[in-house]
C-alpha cells in the first residue's frame, strides 16, 4: 500500500510542479495580477483549468490556508457558507422545468443544481498532493470554529457527506499492529490512544508484542501511515471484570491457542476530523473474522468498555431532591463517594459494590435523554453495532480517569455473530437495550426495560 501511495502522491506531485510552471509564465504569480484572496482562489479553482494548472492552484489554496490564524480561518469559513452554497438561479430553472415537464433528466438537474458549490471545490481541492489529511485537518478547525459558530454547520455536513465516501469500507485496509511496524506509526498509537493511556515504549511492547496481545487498525490509502481507527485486544480464558490485570505488564501470558475470549479492551477513532464516519462497526467485525481464523479456539467476543457518563448521571440524580432513582438509604451509603480515600478502602469498595451495580442496570435500561436514547455514548456505538449488554462490573476501572467518569464502573458487550443484525434492529427500530438476563436482574423495583423514557 505504500509504495502505491509514493508513486500516486510522486505523480501527483509533478503535475502539481508542472502546473505552477503554467501559471509562472502565465504571469499569475507575481502578485499584480493574481486573485488577492483565498476566496477568490477558490472562485477560480471552480472556474475551471487544465488538469495540470488545476492541480497547481489546489495545492497553493491548501498551502495559503494552513498558514491561516484562527481568526482568518473562521473568516474564510464564513465565505464557503455564502459563497459557495447551492446555485440558486440553476436549482430555480430546474424546478420550474420539473414542473413543466418531469423526467429523469430534469430530476437528475434538480440534484445537480441543489448541490453545494462547496463540495465540488472540496473535490477539486482533493487533486493537490496531500490533500485528502489536509482537507480532514480543515475540518478539524471548522469543528473547533463551530463551537461558538454553529451557523456553520452546513459546511461541517458537506465534509462529512464527502468523507463517507471517500473513506467507505470499500477503501480501508486492515492492518495488525505489531512491534516489527514502523516507527512512526507506532509513536501515533501511544498518541492516539483514547481509552487507556500508553504510558511508555515499554507499555506499547506489553499491548502489541506479548503472544496474547493484537492490536489492529484501519489505514486509508490517501492517508499513508496514518490509521483512522484502532482496536487493543487481550485473548484470555474468561471474560474480565477489571482493566488493571489487562494492562499489568508483569503479568504471564498465556498460550494464544488456549484462549476462548477475545476482549476488546480499547477502541480509539484517531481523526477527529473524521467525526461522524463510522468504522468502528466494520473494524470489530472483520477483526472477529480475522482472529477467528488465526485461533480458532476462540468462542466468546466480548469488550471490557468505559462508562464515560455514568458519574455525571449519578452526581446529577444525587443533587436532585426529587430524583426517582434514589431513596434516602441510597443517598446514605452513596455518602461514602465523597471521602477522598474511598477508592483505598477495600470494606467501602465491597459496601459500594451492590448499590452501584443497581444503579448502573437502571442507567442502561431506563433512563434516557430527552430524544429516548441511552445516556452512554459507549453504549450507543456498541449497542447500535449489534452487542448485547452482557455484564456490569463495579469496580472495574479504580485508576483516576476511571473514578472520574464513572466511579470505577466497567462493563461488557458480547458480540455474537449470529445475533447482531436481529440486535441492531432491535436497538435502532424499538429502542430496546438488548441486555443478559443477569443485567436486567440487577433491577431494583423496575418492570421490564422501557424503550423510550426521556430522563434528561
Amino acid at each position: 500500500m505504500t509504495s502505491n501511495s509514493s508513486f500516486f502522491g510522486d505523480l501527483l506531485a509533478t503535475i502539481a510542479d508542472r502546473g505552477r510552471a503554467l501559471l509562472d509564465r502565465s504571469g499569475r504569480t507575481n502578485g499584480a495580477t493574481r486573485a488577492a484572496t483565498l476566496v477568490d482562489r477558490c472562485q477560480e479553482l471552480l472556474s475551471g483549468r487544465g488538469e495540470a494548472s488545476g492541480v497547481a492552484l489546489a495545492a497553493e489554496i491548501l498551502s495559503r490556508y494552513a498558514q491561516m490564524k484562527t481568526g482568518e480561518r473562521i473568516a474564510f469559513f464564513e465565505s464557503l457558507l455564502a459563497t459557495f452554497g447551492p446555485d440558486t438561479t440553476r436549482l430555480e430553472k430546474a424546478m420550474a422545468a420539473y414542473a413543466a415537464k418531469p423526467s429523469d433528466a430534469s430530476i437528475a438537474e434538480i440534484h445537480a443544481a441543489s448541490e453545494p458549490r462547496r463540495q465540488q471545490l472540496f473535490r477539486r481541492l482533493n487533486m493537490a498532493p496531500g490533500a485528502t489529511a489536509d482537507l480532514v485537518h480543515m475540518r478539524e478547525h471548522l469543528m473547533d470554529a463551530m463551537e461558538r459558530r454553529k451557523e456553520l454547520a452546513p459546511v461541517d455536513n458537506d465534509f462529512s457527506h464527502l468523507f463517507s465516501s471517500w473513506f467507505n469500507r470499500g477503501f480501508l485496509v486492515l492492518r495488525r499492529i505489531d512491534w516489527s511496524t514502523p516507527a512512526n506509526v507506532l509513536e501515533k498509537i501511544i498518541r492516539y490512544e483514547a481509552v487507556h493511556a500508553i504510558r511508555d515504549w515499554n507499555d506499547l511492547r506489553a499491548r502489541v508484542d506479548s503472544p496474547d496481545r493484537h492490536c489492529y487498525a484501519f489505514f486509508h490509502p490517501a492517508l499513508v501511515d496514518e490509521p483512522l481507527i484502532f482496536v487493543e485486544v487481550a485473548l484470555m480464558r474468561e471474560t474480565p471484570g477489571a482493566i488493571a490485570p489487562i494492562l499489568d505488564q508483569t503479568r504471564d501470558p498465556i498460550v494464544p491457542g488456549t484462549a476462548t475470549t477475545a476482549v476488546f479492551y480499547s477502541i480509539s477513532n484517531c481523526q477527529r476530523g473524521l467525526a461522524g464516519v463510522s468504522f468502528g462497526h466494520f473494524l470489530i467485525k472483520q477483526v472477529v473474522e480475522e482472529i477467528s481464523r488465526e485461533i480458532p479456539s476462540l468462542t466468546t467476543f466480548v469488550t471490557l468498555s468505559p462508562v464515560p457518563a455514568f458519574r455525571k448521571w449519578l452526581d446529577a440524580e444525587r443533587k436532585s431532591e426529587n430524583s426517582a432513582v434514589l431513596t434516602s438509604a441510597d443517598r446514605e451509603l452513596l455518602a461514602l463517594l465523597d471521602a477522598p480515600d474511598w477508592v483505598e478502602q477495600d470494606a467501602v469498595r465491597a459496601e459500594l459494590a451492590t448499590l452501584m451495580n443497581s444503579l448502573a442496570a437502571h442507567y442502561f435500561l431506563i433512563a434516557r435523554t430527552s430524544k429516548g436514547k441511552p445516556i452512554d455514548p459507549v453504549a450507543r456505538f456498541h449497542l447500535g453495532n449489534g452487542a448485547r449488554l452482557e455484564r456490569l462490573n463495579p469496580m472495574g476501572d479504580l485508576s483516576p480517569k476511571g473514578i472520574a467518569q464513572a466511579y470505577g464502573t466497567m462493563v461488557n458487550y458480547r458480540y455474537v455473530i449470529a445475533d447482531i443484525e436481529k440486535n441492531h434492529e432491535t436497538f435502532a427500530v424499538k429502542g430496546e437495550v438488548v441486555a443478559s438476563p443477569a443485567v436486567k436482574k440487577l433491577l431494583r423495583g423496575e418492570s421490564a426495560p422501557r424503550a423510550l423514557v426521556p430522563t434528561s
